[in-house]
Parts: C-alpha cells; structure tokens; sequence
C-alpha cells in the first residue's frame, strides 16, 4: 500500500495551537474506535485502502484528514455516522489560520466596503479564477495546497448569501476586469459572475475606469468591516503602515477615502452596463 501523500490530507500548522488540539482529539478518537473494532493499524490501512503511514499521522494528530478518509473510516469501523461526524469538527482547521479569521470577521461583519487596487475580491471569484491565481503564486503552491486554499476561499463565500444579509460594497479597477488571468474563458466566466451578484440586493458592485483623472484610490486597496456592536476594522496600506486599525481615528480616514473612490467610479449600474460591454469585447 503506497504512504501518505499531499493527497491523503494536509500536515498541521505547528503554530496553529486551536486547529492542533482539534485535530489531536480527532486523531484520539479515531484511534479508539480502531482499537475497539479489533483491528491494528496494518489491518486497519488495508481495509481503509490508505498507508499505515497515514494512518499513524491522522491517528497521531499530525495530519488533518480528507473527508473522504473519514467517510471510509466511519464505513470500516461501523460507526453508524458518528466519524463522519468528524468532518464538521475539522472542516475549518483544514484551513490555514489567518484565513479562517478572516472569514469570522467577514462572517461577523453587517457592512464590508472593499476597493481592489489592482484584483477582485475573493468574495466576488469563480472557483476557475482563484484556482488559476493559487496556480501563478511564487513561491509556488502544491497540488495540494492550490486545493486547500481555493476550498477555503469558497467556504468564505458563504457570506454573501447568508442572513440577515450584510451589505457588500465593492469598487474593482477596469484594468482588473480586463486583465486574462487564466485564460479568456475564465476571464469570461469571472465577467459573468459578477454580472450574477451585481444583482443581488445586498451587493454594491461599482468599476473604477482607467482614464479617471482623479482617483482617491492612489495609496493603495482599502478593506473596511463594520460589525453589530457597533466596532469596526480596518485596513489599507496607506493608513498606519497596513496594519489592521480599529481606532476612530484611522477609520475615518479610510471610509472617506473609500466614499470619494465610490463617487469618482462609474455606478452601480453604469458599472454592471461597462461589465457587460467588456463580456461582449472577451
């Protein structure tokens, strides 16, 4: 039986402390329902069709495993669904760490304000067009890890839909609209994404073009998210050095910048007729 592969799941972030201690007391668990069944680890892979290498590590707490090794496991060891049960316990730790904070912030947030100053947000891309920025990444990611952030970057998206719904303002640069990243097709298939959430009510989707002769936008992209409490945060590289901010202070800063670049872009329906032009043009 061939060993553990990037394929068989994603080694633990050392430094992630949260998402080692639930994929250790994953690894507990499966170990105890294998030991219960009667059946050692050389026993157990085989059945499993996996490695006794990966075996050991998902066991051991070093490797978090795919679904599909527990929906295996549950099926070999008779667990009546309680280990597949794991997956929802693992689905977020199988996510780098600043990734799943950042998805509770947007999760959290009632108003996210978001200018690209030269990208889409990863709110507002197609699985084909993430998929085709992880692969241009340097340094370059795995097969594997191009997997795991783009399903991570999918799950965030989730945020668009649910409710009560959060108003989502976006201004993207013409020159990200046009830009063929991974190929005409999925430029074409990006276009028409976002033609899909310029129509939603809560999606404000507004293109910047390139022969403005005024741009409040020239120090650089501008996230803000404002929260129930009534707290906010925020953040652009050219208040405070890039760091996050949250202070009234710096918050205002960015949301008046934000409020001129909206006014100085094309409208929302402007916006959506010079997307659909630019579709007809790909």
């Amino acid at each position: 039986m061939s060993e553990a592969t990037e394929g068989d799941g994603w080694e633990v972030d050392p430094d992630d402390e949260q998402g080692a201690a639930v994929v250790a007391t994953a690894g507990r668990q499966l170990r105890s329902w294998r030991e219960s069944a009667g059946l050692k680890v050389p026993e157990f892979a085989e059945a499993m069709g996996y490695g006794e290498g990966i075996v050991y590590k998902v066991e051991g707490g070093k490797r978090i495993p795919r679904p599909e090794y527990l929906d295996r496991a549950d099926e070999v060891l008779g667990a009546r669904g309680i280990v597949a049960g794991l997956k929802e316990d693992l689905r977020e730790v199988r996510y780098p760490k600043k990734v799943r904070d950042l998805a509770r912030m947007e999760a959290r947030a009632v108003d996210i304000q978001w200018y690209g100053a030269h990208d889409i947000h990863g709110l507002l891309q197609t699985e084909d067009y993430m998929r085709a920025l992880f692969e241009m990444r340097q340094p370059a990611y795995t097969a594997a890890e191009v997997d795991r952030v783009t399903a991570a970057r999918m799950d965030r998206q989730s945020v668009i839909a649910k409710e009560p719904a959060p108003a989502l303002s976006f201004v993207l640069e013409e020159v990200a609209l046009r830009r063929p990243l991974g190929g005409k097709m999925v430029l074409r298939g990006q276009l028409q994404r976002l033609l899909e959430l310029a129509q939603l009510p809560n999606v404000s989707l507004q293109v910047m073009p390139i022969d403005r002769e005024e741009h409040a936008g020239v120090d650089g992209s501008i996230t803000v998210l404002r929260f129930g409490d009534g707290t906010a945060i925020g953040r652009s590289p050219g208040v405070a050095s890039g760091r996050p901010v949250d202070d009234p202070k710096h918050l205002r800063v960015l949301e008046l910048r934000y409020g001129m670049i909206r006014a100085q872009a094309l409208t929302p329906r402007e916006s959506r007729a010079f997307t659909e032009q630019l579709l007809g043009e790909t």
